[in-house]
Parts: C-alpha cells; structure tokens; sequence
C-alpha cells in the first residue's frame, strides 16, 4: 500500500525507482529525499483521450508525475483524507476529490449520461461538477479528499443508496446511478435547491459518502 495516514487529514508515501505516482497540484506538503515533481500533461495513465474528455467538461485538473526515491507527504486545504486500495476492480470518482494516485492504475474519463442517462447529465448540472467522472483501474491505491471525513456504504441488489449529489465522493462496483427528485422536510424548511434531488446507487459494490455537502 503505497499511502500511510499520517492524521485524517495527512498521508505519507514512499516511492522508490522505477515507480511513479500522481498528485493533483499542490498536494505535496513535504518530502525526504530525491524526488522529482513535473507537470504531467498526458493525463496520467490515461493518456490525451483523457485529458480531452475531461477538456469538454471544463474539468481539466492539473496533475503532477511524481518519482525518485524518498518519503512525500500529501494533503490539500486540510480536507481529510481517505484512502481506497482497488485489487483489479474500477473506482468512479469525482475529478476534484482526487488527491494522489498509484502510479500502476489506469486513468480514464466516463461519460455520466452512459450510467444515467438524461439524469446522468441532469446530475452534472446540479452538483456544478460536469458530466464526466474520472475512473481509476488495477492494482494501487487512491488518496481521495473529503470534508469532515468519509463513511463507506455497502450497495446491494435489495437495498440500493441515496445520496445527496453533493455528498457523493466516489463509488465502485457493478454500480449504476440515476438521479430523482426528493421534495421533502429540507425542501420545506428553504435549504438548498440542489436538496431537492437524490442520486441512487443500485446494484453491488461500495460507495464513498463525505460527512459534508461543501464542495472542495
């Protein structure tokens, strides 16, 4: 496992030659040895197929390769961290919740409509967070960013998840999500408009809540 946590909100790496990771810009708090930080442009493993989806959705995050040999310390704006470690499987997660990445997984863009359809898109449209959500593939670790912390919520045939699109953080599995309107006792007490939809997960796998409705 590539990524320690230091305190909820901190974790350490250890890299060493011949391996690589990527950081969303402005993650790297600290490092111990010789280590190298340089702009990636090719949009990780993903490569320009990447980076052109996400171009269309205005959601062009910047990352940063990072290799050499020594010990990094990764946090961003004090949001807490968590860490998520795949065996072969898919994470969705959205673009600005990414931290840092494990350099072996393969990066991808998907098209939300794909999943949901109409509501797939309608969901891009609330949450402010664009059509597309990145997908990480293989054998590694992710570092995802969250406010106030991150519960994990089980996905099952017989009791799928609602979740308040703000809240959503990532999701794996054999997972699909649609959005639906949810007028209820916020609605009725003037909290956000955005309250008046709920994005339900359904099928088998696992889905990443963050304690918080802020964006980051």
């Amino acid at each position: 496992m590539p990524f320690t946590p230091v305190n909820s909100r901190m974790v350490r790496a250890q890299i060493g030659p011949g391996q690589r990771m990527f950081s969303q810009r402005g993650a790297m708090l600290a490092y111990q040895g010789d280590v190298s930080f340089t702009p990636n442009i090719q949009g990780g493993q993903g490569g320009i197929g990447s980076m052109i989806g996400r171009r269309i959705a205005n959601e062009a995050t910047p990352l940063m390769t990072v290799e050499g040999s020594g010990t990094v310390l990764f946090g961003h704006g004090g949001h807490h961290v968590h860490v998520v470690d795949l065996t072969g499987d898919t994470l969705y997660v959205e673009v600005d919740r990414l931290l840092a990445f494990d350099g072996t997984l393969q990066q991808g863009t998907m098209f939300m409509g794909s999943q949901g359809g109409v509501m797939g898109m309608v969901r891009g449209q609330v949450t402010g967070q664009g059509l597309f959500t990145t997908t990480l593939k293989g054998q590694g670790a992710v570092a995802v960013m969250a406010h106030g912390g991150v519960i994990e919520l089980p996905i099952t045939p017989q009791r799928p998840v609602h979740v308040d699109p703000q809240a959503y953080v990532a999701h794996r599995g054999d997972v699909r999500n649609k959005l639906s309107t949810a007028l209820g006792w916020r609605d009725m007490v003037g909290r956000g408009s955005g309250e008046a939809f709920q994005l339900e997960l359904s099928g088998q796998g696992t889905v990443y809540v963050q304690a918080s409705e802020e964006k980051l």
